[in-house]
């Protein structure tokens, strides 16, 4: 049997809640970003959706949105492009939420499927899984770090690496299990989607290849 919900607490460290949207980001973020284990041990494994959903989206929006108003601003600055900088940032705004819903629900049921075969029979459900997915998402409230030139690629890294560490952390506390097992359940998806991406490029370079080949 799954442990027993957990109770969520207040706005001063418990889930977010849209309801009162500023402070209650803003604390999440601190807390998912700063003190993560007692974090995921402390808020529900079930019982809301939506306001788990409306954090990553927001976390989202706000890398999204500023990324766009900084390119509008390198734009200005360098002349040029002004309208594709403008069409950019208004397609953020648009299909950023849509998409964020959307990859969100899919990676949490990746997740969730590894839980059922790696943690049963003591997992928490689908939600939890889903919670964890979407708290972890806090890093993407930084991730806008990664537009500034000296900064990019490492903000990109470290946020890449933290959200990794985040998801290990929210799936361990949610369903109970250890630390060995929430790793198996994060680090699966990356390790598959990486060999996929390294055969993907082989093959591509080895068509250029040929091609550059028969070609002389």
């Amino acid at each position: 049997m799954p442990p027993p919900p957990r109770v969520s607490r207040s706005v001063s460290g418990g889930d977010f809640d849209y309801r009162e949207l500023i402070p209650s980001f803003v604390q999440t973020v601190r807390e998912v970003l700063f003190n993560p284990v007692n974090f995921f041990r402390g808020i529900r494994r079930e019982g809301d959706f939506l306001n788990p959903l409306i954090f990553a989206i927001i976390c989202a929006l706000i890398t999204g949105v500023i990324g766009g108003i900084l390119r509008l601003i390198f734009v200005l600055v360098r002349g040029g492009g002004f309208g594709g900088a403008l069409g950019s940032l208004i397609a953020n705004i648009i299909f950023i939420p849509i998409g964020t819903a959307i990859g969100l629900f899919i990676g949490a049921g990746i997740y969730h499927l590894l839980v059922l075969l790696i943690v049963r029979p003591s997992h928490a459900g689908y939600e939890a899984t889903f919670r964890a997915v979407a708290y972890a998402s806090a890093v993407q409230a930084v991730a806008w770090l990664g537009f500034i030139p000296i900064l990019g690629i490492l903000v990109l890294i470290v946020v890449g690496i933290y959200n990794v560490v985040l998801s290990v952390i929210g799936i361990r506390e949610m369903h109970a299990t250890t630390t060995g097992r929430a790793v198996a359940v994060v680090l699966i998806p990356v390790v598959i989607f990486l060999i996929l991406a390294f055969l993907i490029v082989g093959v591509i370079v080895a068509i250029i290849a040929a091609a550059l080949s028969s070609g002389q």
